[in-house]
């Protein structure tokens, strides 16, 4: 998988130029995507593979506002893979996740 570049163009774009909104976007982001990632891990740790997948839909929704819908398509098709307990993608959900975490440790 080819790793998008995260950017604000959505949340610039939902927030009409209302920087407030766009800074409580990010506080979300930054606040809920660390905790999900930890949850991710456990549950991968845990292989309960439902698990995985619920957490995985909630992140692909944080993918999706961070500009990267190639990133989205492909957590899609993983949090299918993982309901029939394919791990496949693991290792590059792994880093599309670092990719996302070190951008908002940025903004």
């Amino acid at each position: 998988m080819n790793l998008e570049q995260p950017n604000l163009n959505y949340i610039k774009e939902l927030s009409g130029g209302d920087v407030d909104f766009e800074q409580k976007m990010l506080s979300i982001l930054k606040n809920e995507l660390p905790t999900e990632i930890e949850v991710y891990e456990k549950n991968i740790e845990n292989q309960d593979f439902k698990k995985v997948a619920e957490i995985v839909h909630k992140i692909k929704h944080k993918i999706s506002i961070l500009g990267l819908p190639k990133s989205h398509e492909f957590a899609v098709q993983f949090e299918n893979e993982l309901r029939n307990e394919n791990m496949q993608k693991h290792e590059s959900f792994l880093k599309l996740l670092k990719l996302m975490s070190n951008f908002l440790d940025k903004v």
